[in-house]
């Protein structure tokens, strides 16, 4: 069957069965393969995307619940947030880097609804997503000079 989507702002059709989930859709239909498959069980947010704005794992949704929906990937993070993909790199933060694609899309969700973010802010926002490397000081450091950055500072 058929299904269109919108992803990082175009109209794009795949064929899927309802219940198969986005990430696949997005991986192997689209050829998004940006976003990772982690633990398949939503636990890991390798696999993290935004959807309608928020960050959603989409290893668990099925992509007939999101056919309505805004959807955005990392391909598309460029455009929405060229800070954040500065100082990630500026930070240094990818170590191994599977999980970097999730953690962005987490952190730019977070600069989206926290222009000054906190650290229990950034902790909150984080804490869903997994990095085996333990990067984690360097991802706080770099969603705080992001955010410097987008307002100016």
């Amino acid at each position: 069957m058929a299904i269109k989507l919108n992803v990082n702002g175009k109209q794009v059709a795949a064929e899927a069965a309802p219940d198969t989930p986005l990430l696949w859709v997005l991986r192997d239909r689209l050829a998004l393969t940006g976003t990772k498959y982690g633990c398949g069980g939503g636990y890991c947010g390798a696999c993290t995307v935004h959807v309608d704005g928020a960050p959603a794992r989409s290893c668990q949704l099925p992509v007939s619940a999101v056919a309505a929906s805004p959807i955005a990937t990392i391909e598309g993070l460029e455009e929405r947030h060229p800070e954040l993909l500065k100082v990630w790199v500026e930070k240094n933060v990818a170590q191994c880097g599977y999980c970097q694609s999730g953690q962005l899309m987490s952190a730019a969700a977070l600069l989206d609804a926290k222009p000054e973010p906190t650290d229990a802010d950034i902790d909150a926002a984080m804490a869903g997503n997994i990095c085996r490397c333990g990067t984690y000081v360097r991802i706080r450091a770099a969603i705080h000079q992001a955010a410097a950055q987008r307002n100016g500072e």
